[in-house]
């Protein structure tokens, strides 16, 4: 029997890693010769120490994140490059601002404390965004770097915090626990690339065959993800995955994770105007001085290309 080649998978914790759970499960994976190891990231800085650091192959990450860190505006300690180059396209995402229960509008954060993954990524630069076309500045609230969703959610819940942007299954956990969802992302953005499939760009120039094996594979658990004939099916898989889920919480989670809206992209494609809008957020928001407009340079789209076209 051929021995599998390890596949090393780093990706944030929620609903969206449904699709590779789905690859491992139906044995995708296997089928392709590969044998995937997925870990979950406590924060994005993190994320990005870990792969720079050559402990993982594949990252599942913010778009924002990979211009981050190609525009040297990165959260971590200075030096730091995790060389991310995005293969292809992976969720729309839907934020939502999760308030404590007596947080009923915008006015009610002044002088309340909002929880953030760290304090210069995109998904901050939303909620930026959001608050300041909704009249809030951000000198009428505080931020604190907590980590990734499930700490975030922790947090607020907690009462540590007012306020933090999520994700699902968080933003439906948090609703069904009296908290209050004060906003969400796709009321202000018409399309925000927010997941994408990322590798370390060595790695995809040293193993191009298993690159396009990871994508074959992938296109494949989404596939099955996606198909009404499997909603069932793949309920229960999240729910095992994700325990916390509680059960009444999985029709809105899973509505919200196969809309294309606000969940997985079909066909895992990169939203162009989506990852123009994520520019025009760090151009605004992020620490460099120029304009960003190209979002050619933060992608290699060719092994994507060449598994569409059966190669």
């Amino acid at each position: 029997m051929t021995e599998l080649k390890t596949v090393r998978v780093i990706a944030f914790p929620g609903a969206p890693n449904l699709p590779t759970f789905a690859a491992i499960e139906q044995s995708f994976f296997a089928e392709q010769g590969l044998k995937v190891e997925i870990s979950l990231t406590p924060s994005s800085v993190a994320q990005a120490e870990k792969t720079a650091a050559g402990e993982f192959d594949i990252v599942f990450t913010a778009f924002d994140n990979v211009v981050a860190y190609g525009e040297g505006q990165g959260a971590t300690a200075a030096g730091v490059n995790p060389d991310y180059v995005v293969l292809m396209g992976a969720t729309q995402l839907e934020l939502a601002i999760v308030t404590a229960p007596e947080v009923k509008t915008y006015e009610d954060l002044k002088g309340r404390s909002i929880a953030l993954d760290a304090l210069t990524t995109g998904f901050a630069f939303v909620l930026f965004d959001m608050m300041a076309k909704s009249g809030l500045s951000r000198e009428d609230v505080t931020f604190a770097a907590v980590g990734a969703t499930p700490q975030r959610w922790q947090s607020v819940k907690s009462g540590e915090h007012a306020a933090t942007l999520t994700i699902e299954p968080f933003t439906s956990i948090a609703k069904r626990s009296g908290f209050n969802v004060l906003d969400v992302s796709s009321n202000h953005f018409d399309s925000y690339q927010g997941g994408a499939i990322a590798a370390r760009r060595s790695y995809a120039a040293e193993n191009p065959e298993t690159v396009k094996a990871f994508i074959r594979a992938y296109l494949k658990g989404l596939e099955w993800t996606l198909d009404p004939a499997n909603r069932e099916a793949a309920a229960e898989l999240l729910q095992s995955k994700m325990p916390d889920i509680q059960p009444a919480a999985v029709p809105s989670i899973m509505n919200s994770l196969l809309s294309p809206r606000s969940g997985l992209t079909p066909g895992s494609k990169i939203l162009p105007e989506g990852m123009k809008a994520v520019l025009d957020l760090r151009s605004r928001y992020g620490t460099g001085s120029t304009p960003l407009t190209d979002i050619s340079k933060y992608l290699d789209l060719s092994f994507f290309e060449s598994v569409a076209g059966g190669k």
